[in-house]
């Protein structure tokens, strides 16, 4: 067997704590059979969600189909059974978190996020109490402060520091300096401030691990929170008080719950699908006796009472905290897959995932810290690693990051996440719900966060920078079936795509160059009208140009009733639906493989089929006009939901900066534009396809694991295809002119993952290609430019028409 250089250096490093020699599988075994299912991908984002292994799944699939589960809240054989299962559940949740059964109670929730609300909205808020939370929080934390602030607390974020006790330094214990922000309050109880009572109650919530670092909180918190905080708040009579304590454990538990045995927090939740995969939309509230009776709440159901009537005020509570928190009948069939996750957790043991999955994100630490660009500067920035507060004990198995050019610009983590899928790699990107840490560690200012709001910019949108600077962070995190092939492939991904090495030097043949330029000559070879945005064209040999382009090209669109644009990308079998114009009989006929008869639309507005209306499409105003419903109808058939035609009449102008037919000269000027993206044409190149062909063969006999097959110009969906000169001709080309008619080019044009559809048989097929390989020699700035946009100059003038055949002439004057 070949001798593999990386993974011996790994194993001399990381060897001890890598894998599960003592379980029944060892971790290429485990990977091999139970995760049949990632073949080639390697997963990273089990920070986000594990994932199930297949011996878990059919061990679930044999108990729901050997064993009756009915309503627990029921009384018959198979309630009781399932009663018994959930009972028995209660207690590995318990045990997992080596949580006393006398001590603690787990209450079942839809999730962790949901249990962070119970505590959010049954928690006794008052004027003197304090909501205090660290910056590292997820958003469903922070939304607890709308419960403390509405219920006259006050509330604030803070950052927390590790000292050492120089009074007791051999003490065991660990001592903190808590830094705080900015304190909240409503308004209406900013003046309601008063001294701490013994019957006030605070509230402290930090995460065991936090989600966007990777930083392991130091449990120690729990304890000085509980018992040394007195002195902290010496000086802030309203901050004192009882302190109960929070662990969000959602990240943690995935490799290091917390002992709650040692740390006796009164509530702590968990989410099961990121322990092992499934069931999802379950998760748990562990609670002290002691806090759970402070619970206050408003609301009862079927089966948290124990009576109540129903025409006048009384109800009777249920005395157990799971009965009287669990509203309604429970996910019972989630509850009861439990433990055949746990079961695959205690095979495996928690201290061993632990090392092993903290082993392979250290490694990849490493790896990410060396890599340096030709000029010697730092590829990677890693975030949590030079924090100066040294708030944790250990790193998770998670990291954070962010990639920089060598001059230092940054990369968007939104080219990162593309590029990574495209080369089997899933990870996740942006600020992963955590919005203190993401600002804390990226040095977002609130004058930052706040401008980029109002600029647009939200949650999972494609703003990834803003005035230079990272909007979030690239994260991969790993889990207890994630191996040694994983990390490598990751790293290799980003050596290849995103480290600039000392450019190779290459032969330069003048005399050949300069004679392929004089001789070269460009020609129309095809022109396509796309009637309606992301359904199949048709091709002519002639057709009239207007101000909004080709005649009637992308003139309509499908809209889902709830108002979405429909493309091929959210709905691939609009490829089937193919169209054709006869400008002579005026009619549009469009066809598809699920519709018996054609469709024929007059091209003249019927203005008794709907009134004209103004709408907002593509951040764009549009004069339009809906469809008839015999119209839309037939399209709600031919793509399997229903949908309305839409049509657009208006002469709505948009501002597009496009250069003067003076070289080098840009303008503003008003331009009319129909359903597109961002131009009136796209225009391809046939000797930059043959280009791309010849490297998708390359691809192939170097070995790659998808065989890519050769693309058309089609496949890119352009209006225009010429053909003459050399591959990538057209980049150079500021303006063009074809017969008597100019164009403007406006840059290349940015492809997605629409030309790695195919169809074929009456199936689309989805790739990694053509786009995976355009990524490696196409990228410019974040973009995959493919063939170039352009706009019609000459808009003014009636009776233009383009004719296949015609000479291009680029870059005229």
């Amino acid at each position: 067997m070949a001798i593999d250089p990386e993974k011996e250096e790994f194993l001399r490093e990381f060897g001890e704590d890598y894998g599960y020699p003592s379980a029944p599988k060892n971790i290429d075994e485990l990977r091999a059979t139970e995760f049949k299912r990632l073949d080639d991908v390697a997963y990273l984002d089990h920070a986000g969600a594990t994932l199930y292994s297949e011996s878990q799944m059919e061990a679930v699939f044999k108990d729901f189909n050997s064993t009756i589960y009915g309503n627990p809240h029921s009384q018959s054989d198979c309630s009781v059974t399932t009663s018994n299962i959930v009972d028995d559940a209660r207690r590995q949740v318990l045990n997992f978190f080596n949580a006393s059964p006398r001590e603690y109670k787990c209450i079942f929730t839809s999730g962790a996020t949901a249990a962070l609300k119970l505590v959010g909205e049954t928690f006794p808020w008052s004027s003197q109490s304090t909501f205090m939370y660290t910056m590292e929080n997820h958003n469903s934390v922070l939304g607890i402060r709308e419960y403390a602030l509405n219920g006259g607390a006050a509330a604030f974020s803070v950052d927390v520091a590790e000292v050492v006790d120089h009074d007791q330094p051999n003490s065991g214990r660990s001592a903190f300096k808590i830094i705080p922000h900015q304190e909240q309050r409503r308004s209406e109880h900013r003046f309601l401030k008063k001294e701490a009572t013994g019957d006030t109650y605070n509230l402290f919530a930090f995460p065991s691990e936090c989600n966007f670092s990777g930083l392991r909180f130091n449990l120690d918190l729990v304890n000085f929170m509980k018992e040394d905080s007195y002195e902290m708040f010496e000086s802030s009579p309203h901050h004192r008080g009882n302190w109960m304590v929070l662990i969000d454990a959602a990240k943690g538990s995935t490799t290091a719950p917390p002992d709650l045995s040692k740390y006796k927090a009164d509530y702590v939740v968990v989410s099961f699908y990121k322990l092992f995969g499934y069931p999802t939309g379950l998760g748990a509230l562990i609670v002290r006796n002691e806090a759970a009776k402070l619970m206050k709440k408003t609301y009862f159901s079927g089966g948290t009472v124990a009576a109540s009537i129903a025409d006048i005020d009384f109800f009777k509570r249920r005395e157990g905290a799971e009965e009287y928190f669990e509203d309604g009948t429970i996910s019972f069939l989630s509850i009861v897959s439990l433990h055949h996750g746990f079961k695959i957790l205690n095979a495996l043991t928690m201290p061993a995932i632990s090392r092993h999955a903290s082993s392979l994100a250290t490694y990849v630490r490493n790896k990410l810290l060396d890599l340096r660009h030709a000029n010697g500067h730092h590829v990677c920035t890693l975030y949590g690693l030079r924090d100066s507060e040294v708030l944790c004990t250990k790193m998770g198995p998670t990291v954070s990051f962010n990639l920089r050019r060598p001059e230092g610009s940054w990369f968007g983590y939104r080219e990162v996440e593309k590029l990574a899928s495209l080369s089997g790699v899933q990870l996740r990107t942006g600020c992963f719900c955590n919005p203190g840490a993401c600002a804390k560690y990226l040095g977002l200012s609130h004058s930052d966060l706040l401008s980029n709001v109002e600029a647009g910019h939200v949650c999972w949108d494609d703003c990834d920078i803003m005035k230079g600077k990272p909007t979030g962070a690239v994260r991969v995190s790993f889990g207890y079936m994630s191996t040694f092939g994983d990390a490598r492939k990751f790293l290799r991904f980003i050596e290849n795509g995103f480290v600039v090495l000392p450019p190779v030097a290459r032969a330069i043949h003048p005399v050949t160059e300069d004679a392929d330029k004089a001789i070269a000559r460009y020609f129309l070879k095809s022109v396509t009208i796309y009637p309606i945005k992301s359904c199949a064209g048709f091709s002519v040999e002639s057709w009239p140009l207007t101000r909004t382009g080709l005649l009637h090209d992308r003139e309509w669109l499908l809209k889902s009733l709830n108002g979405e644009i429909l493309t091929q990308k959210k709905v691939p079998d609009m490829c089937y639906i193919t169209t054709l114009i006869d400008l002579n009989l005026e009619i549009l006929c469009v066809e598809s493989p699920r519709c018996k008869e054609k469709l024929q639309i007059k091209l003249k507005s019927d203005p008794t089929i709907s009134e004209k209306e103004e709408m907002k499409i593509y951040s764009q105003r549009y004069e339009v006009q809906a469809s008839s419903d015999e119209v839309d109808n037939w399209f709600s058939k031919a793509v399997g939901q229903h949908c309305t035609l839409i049509r657009n009449t208006g002469s709505i102008s948009h501002s597009c900066p496009i250069r003067d037919k003076s070289p080098g000269i840009c303008r503003d000027i008003a331009t009319s534009l129909n359903f597109v993206n961002e131009a009136q044409f796209l225009l391809i190149s046939e000797e930059s396809v043959v280009d791309l062909n010849n490297r998708l063969r390359s691809k192939l006999q170097n070995g790659s694991h998808e065989p890519p097959t050769e693309v058309t110009s089609m496949r890119f969906r352009p209006n225009l295809v010429m053909s003459g000169g050399k591959p990538y001709i057209e980049d150079e080309w500021r303006n063009l002119k074809i017969g008597d008619n100019y164009f403007c080019s406006l840059g290349g044009c940015n492809r997605c993952q629409m030309i790695n559809m195919t169809s074929s048989s009456g199936e689309v097929h989805r790739s990694n290609e053509p786009l995976a390989t355009l990524a490696s020699y196409r990228r410019v700035k974040g973009k995959i430019c493919f063939g170039i946009l352009l706009r019609y100059e000459d808009s003014t003038e009636h009776g233009a028409w383009l004719h296949v055949g015609q000479e291009i002439y680029a870059n005229v004057h």
